[in-house]
């Protein structure tokens, strides 16, 4: 983190300068006064300068991508980070060769991966963050297999009139088949056990 001290005739000159000598604006730093200075007579005998330090503040979004990179990198693969910021939710979405390798069975090591970028963005943050962590796309294609799982176990579950269980999903994804099934007439859904094994039962 970059910081200066600056002074100045007055608080918005030392402000100016020390922005100046950081190359940067007043929206991208911390300033705390150190001293407010004093005039003097006539401006000229007994005056003070005023005191200031400017601190470029961090941004947490672009320290994350650093985050991904070094943990993708100790995993043997290169990625690019592609950042899409929409109010307090944050797309992270990684392009690369053996992409595979960071999505794993069924989107596993993935969501592991996502977790950790959660935990990292939200830690000693002011604001609270939501964020998906994607790979070359595979979250929008994971969400229509999810769908389609959705209509046919519903098909299921009316065909034999039983309830069905799903697989263990985190609630993101449980959260799709629900609304996939939300306006289906002839089913409900709801979620069933205990954290890492919660799950999705499909009742006629």
């Amino acid at each position: 983190m970059k910081e200066l001290t600056a002074s100045g005739q007055t608080v918005d000159e030392a402000i100016q300068s020390a922005l100046e000598q950081l190359n940067t604006t007043k929206d991208q730093v911390e300033i705390d006064v150190i001293d407010e200075g004093k005039k003097g007579l006539l401006g000229l005998f007994g005056s003070k300068r005023a005191i200031v330090k400017v601190t470029i503040a961090k941004n947490p979004i672009q320290e994350i991508e650093h985050f991904i990179k070094e943990i993708t990198d100790k995993m043997n693969v290169n990625v690019e980070v592609t950042t899409i910021t929409k109010g307090n939710h944050v797309t992270f979405e990684m392009h690369g060769e053996n992409i595979a390798l960071l999505i794993g069975k069924r989107g596993q090591t993935l969501n592991a991966l996502q977790y950790l970028v959660h935990l990292a963005l939200n830690k000693d943050n002011k604001q609270f963050y939501t964020v998906t962590l994607d790979a070359e796309g595979y979250r929008g294609r994971r969400e229509e297999t999810l769908r389609s799982l959705a209509w046919k176990m519903a098909d299921k579950a009316t065909r034999l009139n039983k309830k069905v269980a799903l697989e263990p999903m985190p609630a993101f994804e449980r959260k799709i088949i629900h609304s996939a099934l939300q306006k289906q007439g002839k089913v409900s859904t709801y979620s069933d056990g205990v954290e890492p094994h919660r799950h999705i039962v499909i009742k006629p």
